[in-house]
């Protein structure tokens, strides 16, 4: 009797548990080398020969093309961790791979799968406390926040030297959106240019788009602007049908030109009239009605994109209008300061210092592509680590000192857990280990010997991680080194590599369809 199709495939028992296994090692394998201030970078090379270089886990995982069902439940976790804390990602994963690895070992020991997921989840709670104890209880300024910033960027290409600079700026543009409702993250965009240091980078109170003026004679800069934004073609209505018409004489040519000319002017004396003095509009400016306005001193950018129009109200507190007879001081926003300038020959619209003032742009500069798209993750990263941390106020050491106490708690504890169950806990103790060895080991240490005297420290001291201070590692206290990271990183990273590793530990069947 046939159940399923001939042509499905069927895997089972310790076969379909090491299949599984196997593959989400694997992936957590591929982005152990870049934790760390000292990881290194991966080049992902796409069919289209788009080259991608980074350190940054999420990206590595996302631009690999995995198929493996359980392999890709491993870039969900480093998705998860993205989407919630913003950094972590790597460490989530590599905890991941870590776990199914330990959970292999326990069931070659005929340990079952649901004692493997009892205990855990038991560690995972351990964990979670140990988490808690090890919050700082300082308040968390803007001291604070920059190292949690520089922590975060520090080895993701933005260089030793601009790192601190760097985390001033992504201080700042997280200040700027601190509310009395918290942190709007989304009020803070990243703009890159190519053309520049990464020590160039700076923060615009206000948006950058990527337009040019309408005309070339139009104001390059203006002052104290009155803005508005339309939705209406400038230029010579067209019919939405096809039509012919008979021009019988020069006398009817010149009055269909005359009428054409005269549409034109009244768009350009309406917008002069109005007294606005930038305008953005989302269709197109006929090269007539562009030279009148520059003619009048009005600085107009013509087919701005949607998104760029919805960015430029929120900064200015401008009102979309569809419509030139509702073109007024109503409607219209204010700036500062609107300005254009050129930047490895791209033209870019500056509006500063907006009315409505909510939105921030970090414009970051690097020497080239591959630099700047890798600041652009690392200030990404760095932007949603300082939101989470400031939301929260909690803040744990780095450097593995974290993971340190939450091993120790765990292993400490376990002696009160009866049966196999024990041995689950202890292997996610060993699981969690996996971080500071995997430091340890990209420093060029060696990783029995680190993790031995860590936790040596540990019990001395109360606090030891793997500190890089410029060329030197050593084992010391990290929040003397200023190495801090948010709590909710930590905890995030322990419950959803916790819950993807017990999901595929429990999968003892695989059936696929062709």
């Amino acid at each position: 009797m046939f159940i399923m199709s001939e042509d499905s495939q069927r895997t089972q028992g310790r076969d379909a548990q090491s299949s599984n296994i196997m593959a989400g090692k694997a992936v957590a394998d591929s982005v152990r080398t870049t934790l760390g201030p000292r990881g290194m970078d991966k080049m992902l090379v796409s069919s289209g020969g788009d080259v991608v270089i980074t350190n940054d886990g999420a990206t590595i995982l996302e631009e690999m093309d995995i198929e493996h069902p359980a392999a890709q439940m491993i870039v969900e976790v480093a998705e998860t961790q993205e989407d919630e804390v913003g950094d972590g990602t790597t460490t989530a994963a590599v905890v991941t791979g870590t776990l199914l690895e330990e959970a292999e070992d326990l069931l070659e020991q005929d340990v079952h799968p649901t004692t493997i997921v009892e205990g855990y989840h038991e560690a995972s709670r351990i964990a979670l406390e140990a988490v808690d104890d090890e919050v700082l209880g300082e308040d968390v300024d803007d001291e604070v926040l920059g190292q949690v910033a520089e922590s975060s960027m520090t080895g993701k290409g933005t260089g030793g030297l601009t790192a601190d600079v760097l985390a001033e700026t992504v201080v700042d543009a997280i200040r700027h959106v601190d509310g009395d409702d918290g942190v709007v993250r989304e009020n803070v965009n990243v703009h890159t240019e190519v053309g520049a240091s990464s020590s160039a980078t700076e923060l615009i109170e206000g948006i950058i788009v990527d337009e040019e003026p309408a005309h070339s004679e139009m104001p390059v800069s203006v002052e104290d602007a009155d803005v508005a934004i339309v939705d209406v073609e400038l230029g010579v209505r067209t019919g939405d049908v096809d039509a012919e018409y008979s021009i019988e004489s020069i006398d009817q040519l010149n009055a269909a030109l005359d009428a054409e000319e005269s549409e034109l002017a009244g768009y350009a004396e309406t917008v002069a009239d109005s007294g606005v003095d930038v305008v953005f509009t989302t269709e197109d400016v006929d090269d007539r009605v562009a030279s009148a306005l520059a003619n009048e001193g009005v600085l107009a950018f013509e087919n701005v994109s949607s998104s760029d129009a919805r960015k430029i109200a929120s900064a200015t507190g401008a009102a979309r209008v569809g419509d030139l007879d509702d073109l007024d001081a109503d409607a219209f926003g204010h700036a500062d300061h609107v300005h254009t300038d050129t930047y490895a020959g791209e033209d870019l619209a500056f509006v500063e210092g907006g009315a409505a003032a909510e939105t921030v742009t970090v414009f970051v500069r690097g020497g080239t592509e591959h630099v700047v798209d890798e600041l652009e993750r690392a200030i990404g990263d760095a932007l949603d680590v300082v939101a989470t941390a400031l939301e929260s106020g909690e803040v744990v050491p780095g450097a593995g000192a974290t993971e340190i106490a939450i091993a120790d708690r765990i292993r400490s504890e376990a002696a009160g857990i009866e049966g196999r169950k024990q041995l689950a806990v202890t292997a996610f103790a060993d699981a969690i280990d996996i971080v500071p060895r995997t430091l340890a080991a990209n420093t060029g240490q060696d990783p029995i010997d680190v993790l031995v005297d860590l936790r040596a420290e540990h019990e001395s001291s109360g606090r030891a991680g793997l500190v890089t201070d410029g060329e030197d590692v050593s084992i010391a206290d990290p929040v003397e080194y200023g190495i801090v990271d948010p709590a909710d990183v930590k905890r995030e990273a322990v419950e959803s590599a916790t819950e993807a590793a017990t999901m595929i530990t429990r999968i003892d069947d695989v059936i696929s369809a062709e």
